[in-house]
């Protein structure tokens, strides 16, 4: 595995936007816009069970990332990795995620019943256009 460096950690502090890419079951690729962070070297975002994502991640957990820096937007950031998804903590995590990206203490979308699942990418390459891509 491949731990995110320095300057993409940077990048994953700022409020910035990742596409996550999963395959359907047909094969069809399957994108959808998600709020990202990191945690020590992997890259994580928030979904909620029931998802495409999270049934595309299920039958196969590979999974690509990208991430547009908004200050500089000759710059990306892509990952490829293998995704893990997991309960605990999910809850938490998209009160932070949604204090990042709104400013506000709780997600306030959260449907009733919904069961919020944490999806930790296990990096295996890094790529794009940016100061990661010397990095790693």
């Amino acid at each position: 595995m491949v731990a995110l460096p320095d300057s993409a950690l940077a990048l994953l502090e700022l409020t910035v936007y990742g596409h996550v890419v999963t395959r359907n079951r047909d094969g069809t690729p399957q994108v959808t816009m998600v709020w990202v962070e990191a945690d020590g070297g992997d890259l994580l975002f928030n979904t909620a069970e029931g998802r495409q994502k999270v049934r595309n991640l299920r039958r196969d957990p590979q999974i690509i990332v990208s991430v547009h820096d908004i200050e500089n937007p000759q710059q990306y950031l892509l990952v490829q990795g293998t995704a893990t998804i997991s309960s605990e903590g999910a809850d938490a995590q998209v009160d932070r995620l949604a204090k990042k990206y709104l400013g506000v203490d709780s997600y306030p979308w959260r449907g009733r019943g919904e069961q919020r699942r944490m999806v930790r990418v296990a990096i295996e390459r890094i790529g794009g256009s940016g100061p990661w891509v010397a990095a790693s």
